[in-house]
């Protein structure tokens, strides 16, 4: 059974970071694409951040802030997110996609409020 599950989301004050991971099982992970998604309240989900074999896209609303890593040995991508600001509220989504193959998480909510 395929599972992705997130954690590491919470309150946070503007300006503050937060590290999420997601942790993959049931997949040969180190071959999949991996990806963070959020999405804010009333908004559509959007493409955060990508991991593919050979390179990492973020997107712009997130450059220089947040950073993407995998470490395939565990089987886990993680978001590290600095200088977060209240428009970076939302759930933030892991996806793992290889061809047909596409797998979500459940979510993990991030509030950035003081």
């Amino acid at each position: 059974q395929v599972q992705l599950v997130e954690s590491g989301g919470g309150l946070v004050q503007p300006g503050g970071s937060l590290r999420l991971s997601c942790a993959a099982s049931g997949i040969a992970f180190s071959i999949y694409a991996m990806e963070w998604y959020r999405q804010a309240p009333g908004k559509q989900r959007e493409l955060v951040a990508q991991v593919t074999s050979g390179s990492i896209n973020y997107a712009d609303s997130v450059k220089g802030r947040f950073t993407m890593s995998r470490d395939n040995a565990k089987k886990t991508v993680y978001l590290q997110m600095n200088s977060l600001k209240p428009d970076d509220t939302g759930v933030y989504y892991c996806r793992g996609t290889l061809g047909v193959r596409d797998y979500w998480g459940k979510g993990t909510l991030v509030t950035v409020s003081s």
